[in-house]
């Protein structure tokens, strides 16, 4: 058998020089690796981290023959789209668009690693070679012996992309990894699968669309392609699915549809329709992904052409709308941008498209001046509502307080009358000041059945959080947490917070609010203590101060506890506290299963003893696990 040989076709020195510097993020890199995949119909691309550290790439396509596909992937820069039936994916039947265009993504794994192993199977035909930045004079690449061709997961076809020592590394959890990974290639339905694998751990990827649409308080789609969206949106806001509908919050529109008149390769000016399909929404809330660290933000509306991203985050480019930005999020599919007869209008390192070319500009003008304001008034619409239901409840809350405070008048009316007839019926009373006395003595004796404290309640903080600044990480997850679950900012006391309506007010001395907080006033309502308790707490005179004015005020308290501290007295030590892992180094929050339920459930247990309604176990769940790393045993 003639010993197989793989030629390179261009200069050595362009791997040289382009290999380490055509892409600059893992994730893009494997995107690139990926669409390589799709465009070889694969129905399952599985990206695997080994024992090693090493990266592969596998799926199950056609695969490449020596004779026809191996030198076809050999002959880099020649486009892989000429006309409209090189447009599709072999055997696809015309149901898959080619991703690839300028056939240089398959040299995306040379920005991580100088010596990239290929290996294929077509037909019982195996082949495999190492393309490396450094290459001799003659372009001959460094042939794997076929005994040495073995695959991970694949059989009978399929190619594996094999990234040794890699100078990037993916995200080390599998959830940081899905969630990064398909930020930049979202293409996944039952025709087209990925799995990631970190050591022999492996996960399969759902469409990331669902779980982000639950996350919005606004969403707009466009198309039909995207309806099914709004059958996933959940405003959130109690009552509102009878009131409203959800429909006002919404809105379902056909895909906007332009015409414009470009020049083709060929220098003639035809006539295109550009049509854009997609969805954007406005989330409840600000995303946090601060506290499990990940690549890419959460507040982005990405484009995209034929399934492909071709920029992640066009929000950096607009110069309007700045304030709720912030909520934005959403993927737009324009295929016109990657039409074959038109000119290439990507960046060279497929992470942005030309913002001079006509394409590019019709759709920046509608995003911007037609699609984002409407989206605007929607999350607008939406802040109105919550805060209405707010509104509401206190009103509700207030009506209650008054008839329990007139209530308390009517007793207290008795009871002075009471204690005054009693007095004077058993002692003979013959001067003015005398009766003063009874009176008072009388006033005071009732003082309590009128609970004239009750009617500050609604002013002062219920929940104080106890913590030095050198845990803000892990006090800043349980503050965002509680708010989540039910309790309003305002009630809240957190000296180191980055919300006004909870920090400690400025200038004012950490010994004058204990003062005010603890010790006894009109109000009969202690307030509730959350300890977040560690080694730094020991050294920490103010958090130290807090626990010994608890313990004198018998206030009722929880404890947090970080990186398996032990608590002492006057804690109280005989309830299960919730232990929290902190990675100081890598700034991450972990949690096992059991701790993850204990934290979820002295959520619910804090809000039900300061009567406030609290999320449901399972949303508080849901949301804790965003933002933490769960540690599995």
């Amino acid at each position: 058998m003639t010993e197989k040989e793989y030629e390179i076709s261009i200069d050595p020195r362009i791997l040289e020089l382009l290999g380490p510097n055509l892409y600059t993020n893992i994730y893009y890199i494997l995107a690139e690796l990926i669409a390589n995949a799709y465009d070889a119909n694969a129905s399952n691309v599985y990206i695997i981290k080994d024992s090693e550290g090493n990266i592969i790439v596998e799926d199950d396509g056609h695969g490449m023959s020596y004779r026809k596909g191996v030198q076809d992937f050999l002959n880099v820069a020649r486009e892989s789209r000429t006309d409209e039936e090189s447009s599709f994916v072999n055997g696809s039947r015309k149901q898959r668009k080619k991703m690839g265009r300028k056939g240089v993504g398959k040299l995306a794994a040379l920005s991580i690693s100088k010596d990239v192993e290929v290996k294929t199977i077509k037909d019982g035909d195996k082949s495999g070679f190492i393309l490396s930045r450094n290459v001799g004079k003659d372009r001959k690449l460094k042939a794997i012996n076929e005994d040495d061709i073995f695959f991970e997961k694949i059989k009978e076809h399929g190619t594996s992309i094999v990234m040794r020592n890699p100078s990037y590394d993916i995200h080390k959890t599998l959830k940081a990894a899905k969630r990064n990974l398909l930020k930049i290639f979202p293409l996944v339905d039952d025709n087209f699968k990925i799995h990631i694998q970190i050591d022999k751990n492996m996960e399969s990827i759902s469409s990331p669309e669902f779980e982000t649409v639950k996350e919005l308080g606004a969403l707009i789609t466009l198309g039909k392609d995207f309806e099914h969206l709004h059958e996933h949106f959940d405003s959130k806001i109690p009552n509102i699915d009878n009131e409203l509908n959800l429909k006002q919050l919404q809105e379902s529109r056909d895909s906007y549809s332009t015409t414009i008149f470009l020049r083709n390769k060929l220098g003639e000016m035809c006539e295109y329709t550009l049509e854009i399909r997609g969805w954007v929404g406005a989330r409840r809330n600000v995303s946090r992904t601060q506290h499990y660290r990940t690549e890419f933000s959460d507040n982005y509306i990405s484009l995209l052409s034929n399934k492909k991203l071709g920029e992640f985050n066009i929000l950096p480019t607009l110069d309007s709308h700045e304030t709720l930005s912030v909520y934005y999020v959403g993927q737009l599919h324009i295929d016109l941008f990657e039409e074959t007869s038109l000119p290439d209008m990507a960046l060279s390192n497929r992470q942005g498209y030309k913002d001079d070319d006509e394409r590019y500009i019709v759709v920046m003008n509608y995003i911007k001046n037609e699609l984002l304001p409407n989206l605007n008034r929607l999350r607008l619409k939406y802040s109105k509502f919550k805060k209405s239901k707010a509104q509401e409840e206190e009103n509700e809350n207030k009506k209650r307080k008054e008839k329990q405070l007139r209530e308390q008048i009517d007793s207290f009316k008795d009871s002075v009358a009471s204690t005054i007839g009693k007095k004077l019926n058993s002692k003979k009373i013959d001067n003015k000041e005398e009766v003063i006395r009874v009176a008072k003595r009388a006033v005071n004796q009732s003082m309590p059945n009128l609970n004239l404290k009750s009617t500050v309640e609604n002013n002062k903080k219920k929940l104080l959080i106890s913590q030095t600044k050198k845990n803000k990480n892990v006090s800043d997850l349980i503050y965002e947490m509680l708010i989540f679950s039910g309790m309003p900012a305002e009630a809240i006391l957190y000296s180191n917070s980055n919300n006004d309506q909870s920090s400690l007010p400025n200038k004012v001395d950490i010994f004058e609010y204990l003062r005010d907080f603890f010790v006894e006033s009109y109000s009969t309502q202690k307030i509730y203590v959350v300890y977040v308790t560690s080694e730094q707490m020991k050294d920490s005179w103010g958090v130290l101060s807090e626990v010994g004015a608890g313990w004198i005020t018998k206030s009722e308290h929880d404890i947090f506890n970080i990186n398996g501290f032990t608590p002492t007295k006057p804690l109280n030590t005989n309830e299960t506290w919730a232990n929290i892992e902190f990675d100081e180094q890598e700034k991450i929050i972990k949690l096992d299963k059991i701790n993850l339920n204990v934290v979820v459930n002295k959520l619910i247990d804090i809000c039900n003893e300061l009567d406030y309604k609290s999320a449901t176990k399972e949303d508080i769940a849901a949301e804790l696990y965003k933002r933490v790393e769960l540690i599995e045993y």
